[in-house]
């Protein structure tokens, strides 16, 4: 039976993953939204694994690590753009500009994601 974009596994994964983002646990959250990509239709990997970099991205600054948190931008950019303004109820169009914000900003401080 192929996998429903909008449901099971993932769908839970995602919420959780999301939950954990808003509370500035990108470790975390990083861990969840992996399951869910796991978990997900081949057509939704992509959406999953922009996520994933994104909140890695997140998770890099506060590491201090500068080059690891510019790849995940550049993946994360790479990966959601095509499932913008939204997918899954995510506003995917303003994740893109926090992660653009980030880019251009060129500092590892950076606001604490807002996961719309």
């Amino acid at each position: 039976m192929p996998a429903r974009p909008e449901g099971g596994a993932a769908s839970g994964s995602l919420g959780r993953g999301l939950d954990l983002a808003r509370r500035g646990e990108y470790f975390a959250a990083h861990e969840a939204l992996e399951d869910a990509w796991r978990a997900s239709a081949p057509s939704e990997k992509d959406f999953f694994q922009g996520l994933v970099h994104v909140v890695v991205a997140w998770y890099q600054a506060g590491r201090g690590n500068r080059v690891g948190f510019e790849r995940q931008l550049e993946k994360a950019a790479r990966r959601l753009g095509p499932f913008a303004p939204e997918h899954r109820s995510v506003d995917v169009s303003a994740l893109l500009r926090q992660v653009e914000a980030a880019q251009a900003a060129g500092t590892l401080r950076v606001p604490p994601l807002d996961v719309p």
